[in-house]
Parts: C-alpha cells; structure tokens; sequence
C-alpha cells in the first residue's frame, strides 16, 4: 500500500493534536505540519496566561449555545464522538496530571503550559511527524489526480505535493488570509475579534479600578445580547468573564455598530426592581440615622457603592432617613440597570480569538472535509467555530483536529 502524504497547515493545537491522532486511522501516512513562524504552539504557550487552560468540564453549561455563540450545533455533533472528557482522558493517559478548577476550567497540575506542548510535540514526533517552521503557504493547487500542490511565499522554497492537507492555521485577522482557500471555492465568514475588553471613556468609572464584582449581568439594550459573571473594572475600562463572554455572545453587532454602543451593568444578583426598592426601604427604615455609604446594599464594594450613590446625585454622607423616594427610586435604577458608553475595545491579553472564518456550510458536518475540494480538511478556529474564555476554544482545537485524524489518512475507493 503506497503511503499517504499528509500536509498540516498550522502548527498549533489543532494542528498538532490532529498530527498525534491521525495513525488511528491509517498507519501507512507520513505527517508534515507547515508553521509560517519559527516556533510551533506559540497560542498554547501564552493560554490561560502561561498555564494552559486546555478545555473545561462543562459543569455550568447547560446548552452548547451559551459556550460556542457561533458553531454550537456542529460542537453537539462532534462531541458524540471527540467531547471534553474524552480530552481530559488523552492527556491523563499520556502522563499529563489535570485539575479542575472551581470556575470549572481545566489545567495541568504543573500550572504550566509547557506541559501540553511537550506532550503534543512528543505525541506527534511518535507518528513520525515531520515540523518544517518558516513554511508560509500561499497557494493551493488541487491537481486533476486529485492530489494538491503547495506553493509557499519563500521563492527558496520549493513547491510540494502532497495526497490530503489539513488546514489548521487558526483565526485569520483579516479577510486577505482567506483568499487562497476562497479561490477553490471555499465560503467564507468574516472574520472580525470575538473576545477582548471595553473601553470606556469615563474618568469616574476609571477611579474603580481594580475593584471585582463576583456576579455582574451585562447587556447591550435593545438586542438580545446578555451575560453574567465577574465583571472587573480596569483603568480603561471594564473586563473580567461577564464583558469576555459579551464580547464573544454579540461580536459580529459590536463590530458593524463600530464598537460604540451602550453597556448596561446589574450589579447585584437580584433585577426585580420592586424587591430591590423593597430592600432599600427597609434599610432606611432600620439605619434612618446612617449615613448612605457606611450601609451598603448587597454586599457592594464600598468605592462601587460610593460610585452609585454620586451617580445618583447625592452623598456618601447624606442619612438614608433624608433620601426621598425619588432619589431611592434613581438608587434602584443604578443597582440593576446602570448605563455606560463604551467608545471601543482593549485586548484579553494575548489570548485573542477571531470569530469568522471558512463557512460550516462549506464542510461535511462528519468528516469537516471540504464539500468543494475532495481531499482537504479544515480543524481549529480556521472554522467559524469560536467560543467564549475557560478552555472552550482549544476544546474546540481537540475535538475538530480528531475528527479530521479519523478521516484524512483513509483511503478512497478507485
């Protein structure tokens, strides 16, 4: 039986995962994964801020959609073949000890990315796999044997053929990254950022720096967009899980409405603004004589408190026996629906993640095979598969990357 030439384009996590799986499927396959860079993994290197948040037990998600805001429906299906605790067994079996976290996010017990990337280079050189860095692929040629040849944008780079090819290169930051897969008649998405903070330009929310809300609900008013979580303030802006999930839940609005729009902010745990009132009423009654910041409602961080109460045109050191039902009634409207302008978008480190991509319609939902280009698969967030922060966009990486090693080394029929 002749072997078959395999070439990954993209050596990062799908890249490498789908190089350590892909023996199961057919042993007579030689591997080569082509990285534009001079270093393989360097995404997984920086995940989880240098420890390698490598997926998540799903404990508090109870429907894919709230994980993956765009490739949920694919997500379910390949699941049943490739999920979260099958990778969490992969890594265990190859002598990588794991954790769990209480927020449910999954990391070596090393606390230490290097782990992962030892493994999956060590899993990958087992199958033989051949790593050729500085190899930028610039065009894709599917020859009328069936076979492809690749062309690279090193003119001392010779051209290569190969039998099958995996596309692995990751998000693609802009649309020109695309063209080559679109010219053999790949749809396409566009690809615009899909996890990152907010800016806000208001020197009184600046002040709040640092301050933590452990369980914040964000949502951007008149859409259907919302999310809870911590929510942290920084000093140009707002972060922390609830805006990273907001960011990702309403990326493609956000970008065309230029990354300028309202943000409103509950704070507490409770939005039925009548309890709420209810709750502010009965303080006044007990502490008529206190002064409104020494007396903070729900356990709010004090400098946040003292915020809300100048937000609503008073002081932290008028008596709650003073305050007048109006201003309770502007208190109250602050709690659970505070309003802030956001005038454009930060970073989350260098953990980036781009939604858009080659379109879920233009590949088998079993095999993510190309329907266009027999032979060429895709794995990783080159797909419109992207997800929110905690270990969903690397599950998605491990998942789409076995799937395609269960069918790229498979013979065809003659």
């Amino acid at each position: 039986m002749a072997t078959t030439r395999i070439a990954v384009i993209g050596g990062g996590a799908a890249g490498f995962f789908l190089a350590a799986n892909i023996r199961k499927s057919n042993p007579d396959t030689q591997v080569i994964i082509f990285e534009k860079a001079a270093k393989v993994l360097a995404k997984v290197k920086v995940s989880g801020g240098g420890r390698c948040n490598l997926t998540n037990s799903f404990a508090k998600i109870k429907d894919l959609v709230h994980a993956y805001p765009r490739g949920h429906r694919l997500m379910k299906k390949l699941f049943k073949t490739f999920d979260y605790e099958d990778a969490y067994q992969w890594f265990e079996d190859r002598g990588v000890r794991l954790t769990t976290q209480e927020d449910q996010c999954v990391f070596p017990v090393s606390q230490d990315s290097e782990s992962i990337i030892l493994c999956l280079k060590r899993e990958a050189q087992k199958n033989g796999t051949e790593i050729r860095t500085r190899h930028e692929v610039s065009r894709i040629e599917h020859l009328e044997d069936g076979t492809f040849r690749l062309s690279f944008t090193s003119a001392d780079i010779a051209p290569c053929c190969v039998d099958r090819v995996a596309i692995t290169s990751g998000g693609a930051p802009l649309p020109k990254d695309l063209l080559y897969l679109e010219t053999l008649g790949h749809e396409t998405e566009a690809p615009v950022p899909s996890l990152y903070t907010f800016n806000i330009k208001n020197e009184a929310a600046h002040q709040l720096m640092g301050i933590v809300v452990e369980e914040a609900t964000a949502w951007i008013p008149g859409t259907k967009f919302k999310s809870q979580g911590a929510l942290l303030f920084t000093h140009w802006g707002m972060s922390g899980p609830a805006i990273l999930k907001l960011s990702s839940y309403a990326a493609r609005w956000i970008h065309e409405n230029g990354y300028r729009f309202p943000l409103q902010v509950c704070w507490i745990e409770e939005n039925n603004t009548e309890r709420v009132a209810e709750e502010l009423k009965h303080i006044q009654n007990q502490h008529a004589q206190k002064q409104l910041a020494s007396i903070r409602p729900y356990l709010l961080p004090q400098r946040l408190w003292n915020h809300l109460i100048e937000k609503a045109g008073l002081t932290p050191d008028k008596k709650w026996g003073e305050t007048g039902k109006k201003s309770i009634n502007r208190l109250v409207t602050l709690l659970t629906s505070d309003t802030y302008e956001v005038s454009g978008k930060g970073s989350f480190r260098e953990e980036f993640v781009t939604c858009g991509g080659i379109s879920l319609n233009a590949v088998s939902h079993q095999t993510l095979e190309s329907k266009h280009c027999p032979g060429l698969f895709f794995a990783g967030e080159v797909l419109d598969i992207d997800a929110i922060t905690g270990g969903f966009n690397l599950q998605a990486a491990w998942t789409t990357a076995y799937t395609v090693a269960q069918h790229i080394g498979k013979n065809r029929p003659e």
